[in-house]
């Protein structure tokens, strides 16, 4: 995970159609884009540098590639959230965290929801140390 790369807007995009195909040819990429979709030759391009930054892989058939990720996207969220924490809060939780619970578009039921998260997530973690799990 730490050797992956960022990926821009675009790039990101085909990752998510690719994740939800799991197995596609350029063809069937573009088949997911909205209208006005992007030239075939601008998905098979950004396919490919989605291979070159090591996200995609493909399996050949003749002169037709099949590509598939070779990244999860919780992986790719977890190095997303990582980038974002260390670009903006110091590579600090309890700054996001604090930044997060004061914003005011956060509402009270979201961050009830959130504290019950993290109380559930506190007590496996209890369980787990005390079976002797890290």
């Amino acid at each position: 995970i730490c050797n992956m790369k960022e990926l821009t807007k675009a790039e990101e995009q085909v990752m998510d159609y690719l994740w939800k195909l799991e197995k596609a040819f350029v063809k069937d990429i573009l088949d997911e884009f909205p209208e006005p979709k992007p030239a075939y030759t601008t998905v098979s391009t950004m396919v490919r540098i989605l291979e070159k930054k090591g996200m995609v892989g493909y399996t050949a058939y003749g002169k037709n590639h099949q590509y598939y990720p070779l990244v999860t996207k919780k992986d790719y969220a977890r190095l997303s959230f990582r980038h974002v924490l260390s670009k903006h809060f110091n590579s600090s939780v309890e700054r996001f965290a604090s930044f997060f619970a004061s914003d005011r578009d956060v509402s009270l039921s979201e961050l009830e929801e959130l504290k019950l998260l993290l109380e559930k997530e506190i007590e496996k973690r209890k369980e787990d140390e005390n079976n002797g799990k890290h």
